[in-house]
């Protein structure tokens, strides 16, 4: 058997449950309204018992939970254009990258107040500020690989998807009671919610044009995901002589950021069809899925305990923060 079999036939038993139990959590995303992440994140919890250091599954497992990411991550491309940026005018977009890089800040100044490694602010607060979910899985992959790696990503993704789905619930109420036009509430929504699925859901619950500005507005943010893990990447390395503080294994320049690059550019300067740029963001969303739930049953649910409530008032603080900033910038404009 060459190695390539013999690494395919590892991998194949924890891929192939990985897989099946995405299509499970997207089943009943379609057929009861929740984010597929969180029945993702639930299903593979449930079925942590699998993930074992001598198990068959290990390796699959290991397998969906980062290599699969960066593809469904570089896929994240096709959603974007540089025309986006024009369209939505420069004040707005230049707002939009003051409230994203702020939030993250924030977020690493409160973890070190608190007590907590100032790269899980810097996970927590990227996710809220630019796609949630998303965000979390792409910016995990940079940061260095320590031991609560995992358990910190899982963290930071239950909390950005569950306040997320607050978020689709409320802020169309306040955009009604603050007497917003569509395109005021596009912004609003698209500006402030973490996860594209729940933007669209509320844009599109308000009208159908503020459902376009929302979504507009919501793909510019996830275009600051390039240049926030750049430069994140920089930070990491030059902090990398602070042993204490780095625990993990330093990060190289990852390969998925150049492929995420080179289909947004792809995507900006040369007409794509509808179904090449659909079928991508299928696949990116599915493949996502499937290695949230991947990271699930990786999970340790005593690990996620001892933690307490320090992640959510440090997720639920950021949330806070960059709905006041757009609102701020809406009544001041």
């Amino acid at each position: 058997m060459t190695e390539f079999a013999a690494k395919c036939k590892s991998i194949w038993p924890g891929f192939g449950i990985a897989t099946i139990t995405g299509m499970a959590a997207l089943f009943l995303s379609e057929h009861y309204g929740a984010p597929a992440m969180l029945f993702a994140l639930l299903l593979g919890m449930a079925i942590s018992f699998l993930y074992q250091a001598d198990g068959v599954c290990k390796c699959g497992i290991d397998f969906t939970a980062s290599t699969l990411l960066r593809a469904g991550v570089v896929l994240l491309g096709l959603r974007i254009a540089l025309g986006d940026l024009v369209v939505l005018g420069w004040q707005t977009a230049a707002m939009l990258a003051f409230a994203i890089f702020s939030t993250i800040v924030l977020g690493v100044v409160m973890a070190k107040s608190v007590g907590m490694q100032k790269r899980f602010g810097a996970l927590t607060g990227g996710s809220v500020a630019i796609c949630g979910a998303s965000a979390a899985l792409a910016i995990s992959t940079i940061l260095p690989a320590g031991k609560n790696h995992e358990r910190d990503t899982l963290l930071t993704v239950i909390g950005v998807t569950a306040m997320s789905t607050i978020a689709m619930i409320v802020y169309p109420i306040i955009a009604g009671q603050l007497g917003m036009d569509d395109t005021e509430a596009g912004i609003f929504l698209g500006g402030t919610i973490h996860d594209v699925a729940q933007v669209v859901g509320a844009g599109y619950s308000v009208s159908e044009d503020a459902g376009d500005m929302a979504t507009l507005t919501k793909l510019v943010r996830v275009a600051m995901l390039l240049p926030v893990v750049m430069i994140m990447m920089v930070i990491v390395k030059r902090a990398h002589t602070s042993v204490q503080d780095l625990d993990g294994e330093m990060p190289k320049l990852p390969v998925f950021l150049v492929g995420f690059v080179v289909l947004m550019l792809l995507n900006s300067f040369v007409t794509l069809p509808e179904v090449v740029i659909e079928s991508g963001s299928q696949i990116s969303r599915f493949f996502l899925v499937v290695s949230i739930t991947a990271i699930g049953m990786k999970s340790n649910l005593g690990k996620l305990a001892e933690v307490g409530m320090l992640p959510i008032v440090l997720i639920v603080t950021e949330t806070l923060w960059i709905a006041l900033l757009i609102l701020g910038y809406l009544f001041l404009s």
